[in-house]
């Protein structure tokens, strides 16, 4: 079997749709910002476990949305008894995960498990932010650099400015 595909005819045509899609990337960042997650934004993570199959994710919402915890983001996680609750509570309260465990129990009853829970605040998260930064800059820094000395200065050019 001879297969002969001839690519470098629809070279432009790829080259137009890739900074098409290059263009519709960073637009879409700039419109919708990045999604950071807990230790990005500061906030709480809570890792539930529900030992009855009465309790469902909308029960478990309305639970959530009746504690006043501002926006509670709940999905499946595992099995269809575990659950990811994020949340970012801006007011320390230093029982917040007491209270929300009592408010459980009242309202879904004894049927769960914190299985694990972490809080990152906003001065540790915007911190960690800025060393993720420092440290991309860097590591693209020195990848830059080694590209320049690798190469001839023409190609390395070329190089650079693709990726």
């Amino acid at each position: 079997m001879n297969l002969n595909i001839n690519f470098n005819k629809y070279y432009k045509l790829f080259n137009i749709i890739s900074i098409i899609l290059v263009v519709l990337s960073i637009l879409s960042i700039l419109v919708k910002g990045l999604n950071y997650g807990v230790d990005f934004k500061g906030g709480t993570l809570i890792e539930l476990r529900i030992n009855d199959n009465q309790t469902n994710i909308s029960s478990l919402r309305g639970a959530f949305n009746n504690m006043n915890l501002g926006d509670v983001a709940i999905k499946n996680f595992g099995n269809d008894n575990d659950f990811l609750i994020k949340f970012v509570k801006k007011d320390k309260d230093k029982n917040l995960i007491q209270n929300i465990k009592k408010d459980l129990t009242k309202t879904i009853g004894p049927v769960f498990e914190f299985r694990r829970v972490e809080s990152v605040g906003p001065k540790v998260s915007a911190e960690l932010l800025n060393k993720g930064l420092i440290a991309i800059a860097a590591s693209l820094g020195a990848m830059l650099f080694y590209i320049w000395i690798r190469f001839e200065w023409q190609f390395s050019l070329g190089a650079i400015i693709a990726l």
